[in-house]
């Protein structure tokens, strides 16, 4: 079928696109942000040191409070939940806060990939949105090919969400198109408790920006967004509270 508009024979569109139509504005960051360095500070300093709607990729991995609170099995800091709780927690009051000034940091049409635990995922996370202008959009599953920890069933993966700032579009802007939604990739030994999959975080990031763009992660820990961003040629621009 064509498509016939004010009298011209067009040929039907597509939502499809393997081309990126956007660009990001160029950066005039303050003193004291560097790129591609492990900077060690709090996220929402760094985050409101940001130029506002400059950024096209934003990374997000909070330490759940809420999953220690209303699931306690009463072993907290016990054996291998010691690590996870010698992290600094996050509320879910304080991770609306970072989702708000992630928001402003972000350029339209923009992405926000939110790492979310089961619990967050099955009770509720929209609301961490409220008065923004983020949609979620999508959601992939890394299947880590390892068994882990649960009281009743054993956690084998966690939940990526995909959330854009408006306007929500996909053509033109997301141009790749064969990254499934579950996704296997065995996490790095490399000492942090929350280490996270490089390779997918490279294809996310190639999907959605342009080489040397600027990735933005308030909340790095083991700084697995800067090696995914070296994967693919874009620039790391991120910060954790531990260094």
């Amino acid at each position: 079928m064509r498509q016939v508009v004010d009298n011209d024979v067009r040929a039907p569109a597509t939502v499809y696109s393997a081309d990126r139509v956007l660009s990001a504005p160029v950066l005039d960051l303050p003193p004291g942000l560097r790129v591609n360095v492990r900077l060690r500070m709090d996220g929402m300093e760094f985050l409101t040191l940001l130029p506002a709607a400059s950024f096209p990729v934003a990374f997000f991995d909070p330490q759940y409070r809420g999953i220690l609170d209303k699931m306690s099995y009463g072993n907290e800091g016990e054996s291998r939940s010691s690590a996870r709780t010698a992290l600094p927690q996050m509320g879910e009051d304080l991770i609306a806060r970072f989702v708000a000034l992630i928001d402003r940091a972000l350029m339209p049409s923009g992405h926000l990939f939110l790492w979310i635990d089961k619990f967050h995922l099955c009770s509720g996370f929209v609301r961490w949105f409220d008065g923004t202008g983020l949609e979620v959009v999508d959601m992939l599953t890394w299947h880590k090919a390892r068994f882990g920890m649960g009281y009743r069933t054993r956690r084998t993966s966690e939940h990526l969400v995909v959330v854009q700032k408006l306007p929500k579009r996909a053509k033109g802007v997301w141009k790749s198109h064969d990254i499934p939604d579950v996704w296997t990739e065995k996490p790095l030994r490399d000492g942090h408790t929350h280490a996270k999959p490089v390779g997918l975080q490279a294809r996310l990031i190639d999907a959605v920006s342009n080489p040397g763009d600027v990735v933005i992660d308030p909340a790095a820990g083991s700084f697995s967004v800067m090696s995914a961003c070296g994967e693919v040629g874009r620039d790391f621009l991120g910060c954790d509270i531990n260094g």
